[in-house]
Formats: C-alpha cells, sequence, structure tokens
C-alpha cells in the first residue's frame, strides 16, 4: 500500500507520460477529473468524474495507463475504475423533478433580457449548465475538445465558435458551459449568453428609445459574447447589421464571440454573405445524434445528478427506444422517475408493468428495413427501386451507401442482409459503403445534416 504523497506523485508522473504520448484533444477530454485513488497489491484503482468517461478509459486507455503505471515501477495486476464525485450531487425527489413551475422557475433564470430596467447588463447564464455535467461521447466529443479550448484561451483559440445542430442535442448547455467555466476562473470577466431573439428586441428598444450608441457600448465592453438560436435572424437586416458591427469590434479586441445555430450560416439564405463568413473563420463544429452507449451514459449521469437510483436495464429500454435527441430522452427519463415515485415503484416495475407511454417506443421498434429504404430514397427524390438499382450514377450511390449505413447503425443488421435489402452484389460492397460514409461524416457537414434529418423523419 503506498502513502498519499507517493500516490500522487506516481500519478502526476502517470499523466505527464500519457500526455506526451496521445494527442492532446484526447487527454484533456478523457483525462481531466481522473484521478489514482489507491495502488494495493497490484491492484491499482482509478477514480473518475462519470460512468461514461470510465468506460471510454477502460475501453480505450488501460493498456496505455498500465505501461505509463510499469514505467513508474508499479506492476499492475489489474485497472479497477470507480466513479467518484467532488460534490455530492444534491438528492431530489421525483416529486419535485416532475413539478413544471419549479423547472419554469429554473429556466427563466438563463432566458431573461440580458438589458434590464436598470441597464445593467447581466450574464444570462444558468449556473445548472456545466462541463461537469455534460456527457462527453462520440457525438460531441470535438466539440467539447473546442470548448475546453476556449476556456483555457478565451479570445485566442477557435474564434469565432460557431455551434451547429438539430433541436435537443446539447448547443446551449455546452455554450453556457464555457461561459461558466470562464467566470469560475475569473470572476472579473464579462461574458454575456443571448438568445438572438433577445438581442433582436433590446436592439429594437434601444433605438425606439434613441439609445443605440450605449446599446453599442453595453456589448462591446464584454470579454465573451455567447449568441444563441442564430438562425432565427432572418429576415432582420437592421439588426444582422448591427450584430455585424459588434462581431467586427469585439473579434478586433480579441474577444471571444460563440454563436450556435441549427444549421450552417451558408443555409440561412437570408444572412448576409459578409456575416455567413465570419461566423465560420474558425470553422464550424456539431453536435450530432447519441449513439446507444451515448444515450446509456447520457442518462446514467442525469440519474446520478438527481440522485436517484435507476436499474440498468431500465436505462438501456430508455436508450434503445428514444432515438430522436437528448431532451426527449430527458423528457422519457423525467416521466419514468415521476411515476415510479408516484406508484412507490422502480423505474424497471415502471417499464415493466406498462405505465410508460409507448407512443414513441412503438414507432422506434416497427422501424424495418423497408421503412428505412422509403425514408432515404424520398429524402434524395427517388424511389425505392431508383435506389435499390445496380445504378453507379453518382448521386443515386451515395443514397444507397447512407441507406446501408443507416441499417448497419440503427438497425443492426448483417452486411449479408443489407446487400439483398438495397439490391447489391454481396457484402463486401455493403461493407465499403458503410466505412465510405463513416469516413465521410468526419468532415462533410452537409452528410451529417443529411443523415440526421432523415432519422428525425424515421422516428418522428
Amino acid at each position: 500500500m503506498f502513502d498519499v504523497r507517493n500516490i500522487l506523485d506516481v500519478w502526476k508522473n502517470v499523466m505527464a507520460e500519457i500526455e506526451q504520448s496521445i494527442p492532446r484533444e484526447q487527454f484533456s477530454t478523457w483525462f481531466t477529473g481522473a484521478e489514482l485513488v489507491s495502488v494495493d497489491d497490484g491492484i491499482v484503482t482509478i477514480g473518475v468524474p462519470n460512468v461514461f468517461k470510465m468506460s471510454q478509459l477502460q475501453a480505450k486507455y488501460s493498456s496505455v495507463l498500465k505501461t505509463a503505471f510499469e514505467h513508474n515501477n508499479i506492476d499492475v495486476k489489474k485497472l479497477e475504475y470507480t466513479v467518484v464525485s467532488k460534490e455530492k450531487p444534491k438528492t431530489r425527489s421525483v416529486d419535485e423533478v416532475a413539478r413544471p413551475q419549479a423547472v419554469a422557475k429554473v429556466a427563466k433564470v438563463a432566458y431573461n433580457s440580458p438589458l434590464m430596467a436598470n441597464g445593467a447588463l447581466q450574464t444570462g447564464l444558468n449556473p445548472r449548465y456545466t462541463l461537469d455535467n455534460f456527457v462527453i461521447g462520440g457525438n460531441n466529443e470535438l466539440a467539447v475538445s473546442v470548448a475546453r479550448n476556449i476556456i483555457d484561451n478565451p479570445g485566442i483559440s477557435y474564434n469565432p465558435f460557431f455551434l451547429y445542430g438539430g433541436p435537443g442535442l446539447g448547443k446551449t448547455h455546452l455554450v453556457q458551459a464555457i461561459g461558466n467555466a470562464l467566470l469560475q476562473r475569473d470572476s472579473s470577466k464579462k461574458v454575456l449568453y443571448t438568445p438572438i431573439s433577445s438581442f433582436y428586441s433590446d436592439f429594437i428598444k434601444s433605438l425606439q428609445n434613441k439609445k443605440g450608441d450605449e446599446f453599442r457600448q453595453k456589448f462591446r465592453k464584454l470579454d465573451m459574447l455567447i449568441v444563441d438560436d442564430f438562425q432565427m435572424i432572418i429576415n432582420k437586416d437592421a439588426s444582422q447589421q448591427e450584430f455585424f458591427d459588434i462581431f467586427n469590434d469585439l473579434y478586433q479586441l480579441n474577444k471571444h464571440i460563440i454563436v450556435t445555430s441549427d444549421r450552417l450560416p451558408s443555409q440561412i439564405k437570408t444572412v448576409d454573405e459578409r456575416l455567413a463568413s465570419r461566423l465560420t473563420w474558425a470553422g464550424a463544429y456539431d453536435l450530432q445524434l447519441p449513439s446507444f452507449e451515448d444515450r446509456c451514459a447520457i442518462l446514467k449521469s442525469k440519474a446520478e445528478y438527481k440522485g436517484v437510483e435507476i436499474e440498468d436495464e431500465a436505462i438501456e429500454y430508455i436508450a434503445d427506444n428514444i432515438k430522436t435527441n437528448i431532451r426527449a430522452l430527458e423528457g422519457e427519463l423525467e416521466h419514468i422517475l415521476a411515476v415510479a415515485d408516484f406508484k412507490n415503484m422502480t423505474p424497471l416495475e415502471v417499464i415493466n408493468e406498462g405505465y410508460v407511454n409507448t407512443s414513441n417506443v412503438q414507432r422506434n421498434k416497427t422501424v424495418s428495413a423497408k421503412q428505412v429504404i422509403e425514408k432515404v430514397a424520398k429524402f434524395y427524390q427517388l424511389t425505392p427501386k431508383e435506389m435499390c438499382s445496380k445504378s453507379r450514377v453518382s448521386h443515386i450511390k451515395n443514397a444507397r451507401q447512407v441507406a446501408m449505413y443507416i441499417l448497419s447503425k440503427d438497425l443492426a443488421m448483417s452486411t449479408p442482409k443489407i446487400a439483398l435489402e438495397v439490391g447489391v452484389k454481396d457484402h463486401t460492397t455493403v461493407m465499403h459503403g458503410i466505412r465510405k460514409i463513416e469516413g465521410d461524416l468526419k468532415l462533410n457537414f452537409t452528410l451529417r445534416d443529411q443523415i440526421a434529418a432523415i432519422k428525425e423523419k424515421l422516428y418522428a
């Protein structure tokens, strides 16, 4: 058994070695918050902040950790992981969770107009949104890595930060978490979160009250401006020009600008080209639909945060049947927990006894290969027969590969069976098509949007 001082020294050396051996983004994403709990007779126990990080470290980095420990004269017989909470989550009764007026009261804090009656500029940030309770998965790890870089280097790294994705995927949570983290490090920083609708209405009021200059100066004094739902600025030419000017001023002063939207600026037809170009100077980063594993991790994290217990079978049931977005996932969890509290049952008993509203579940469970093929074909303006033909025309081939990808990822179909469904020669063609889409998704944001849109229609 090592004493505390030795443990700290060993862990410091292990982390230093791993930081040099893997990409910085991976180290920041997966090892932040990890700690060495104990070394006892060859059993090394590592503490992590949440279940998802635990699974990722166990699956991807156990060999890296073992090697680093051995380089520090620790003979590792077994690596164990445990969730270690820095702060005990506040236990809330399910009745509290389900009480709509309580939720509305908290939500109101974040969406009040940033310009108050006395002219003071408020942050608009909701303190609930932090990186600690934002679950990291394959659908968002790049965006989270960028967020951490911004917190470390505000005004320098990834400025502006343009984050986009469908509703309910965590955009608001992530960008507000950046603002909260920055203020936690330096409370003197001036940070403002505002939906674009609030920016617009406050701008109009300032013009009506002949206080346009005062309005601009308040924004130009900021260290970080976070603008949400930018797509709502459509057809508002005057406010676009005002935002354009404020953007330029803040950028020239190395102040950070963060913007979220449900689509790319280039896809908002009425947005000025100069503004659209500036918003993506540092690239555009998206949040995708979470995988099954991501959804399980999100649900476990939410349950831990609420201080309630839920069986793994119940977690997997919800994750398997709610595939649209995180908001719907959390809503189903809230519903099941509320019923469990009311009926004095466990969440799994609630599900098994049929107390769950199964409308979404039934839709998701009845999705078939035929429906996938029909939805994909319709999205690309083809007939199923055209898409499943032997045509090598580029847009038809692409649609066919998208169908292969969805059949594999969402329906877990084997490649030989997919080959039969889409009319290709053999399973190797299917494997190639799936790999092609997986590779394209890393950089092709339009393709990501297309697949997300198809899935929304498929599971709606």
